[in-house]
């Protein structure tokens, strides 16, 4: 109902795969999961807001794997109910400059408050998972607990738009993008 994407990444080799943001339908996502014959190990969320969350709980317990998310965005989870989803005690949380395994795959943590005071984005090899970040033209709202619209514009530009143009951003809502395209395209950047 929210149109958010959920986003399977995998690695061919190993078939060991993470489900990035998974806002609902999680039979629908294991359905996905099954057809890829993949190897669920976590659960990676850019940040906390119910719409990216809604089938975090019912994943974790059949696929019986932990979820990650940042401990500032945990935080603000517990005072608001309304606009952040509820979950249990993260399994692990990230920071700035941690990575997690995926087969032979490394995926870089980004932290990008902005949207949410504990928003972070995936990097995975020249593929961007931004959540609310940044989309195509456009960049996530900061009118919810926990946004700063001038924290979110520093950090797209200091930290995404130097990985280079060529990187393809992979947002929480809408059609897929690249740096170069939002460097020459997007208003609010």
């Amino acid at each position: 109902m929210y149109e958010e994407n959920c986003y399977l990444i995998m690695d061919e080799g190993t078939k060991e795969l993470a489900i990035i943001d998974p806002g609902g339908q999680p039979n629908l996502i294991e359905k996905e999961i099954s057809k890829l014959d993949g190897k669920p190990k976590f659960i990676l969320l850019t940040h906390g807001h119910m719409d990216h969350v809604g089938a975090v709980i019912e994943l974790m317990n059949k696929l019986n794997i932990p979820f990650y998310i940042s401990e500032n965005e945990e935080q603000y989870m517990k005072n608001d109910e309304f606009v952040f989803g509820s979950l249990p005690k993260a399994s692990k949380y990230l920071k700035e400059g941690d990575t997690v395994s995926l087969g032979n795959n490394i995926i870089k943590v980004i932290e990008t408050a902005g949207h949410t005071a504990g928003g972070i984005c995936f990097l995975v090899n020249d593929e961007l998972f931004t959540g609310d970040t940044l989309f195509q033209g456009s960049i996530g709202r900061s009118d919810f607990p926990g946004g700063n619209g001038a924290q979110l514009i520093k950090n797209i530009k200091e930290k995404l738009l130097p990985l280079g143009d060529s990187v393809k951003v992979y947002p929480g809502h809408g059609p897929a993008s690249t740096i170069g395209y939002e460097k020459r395209n997007n208003p609010f950047l």
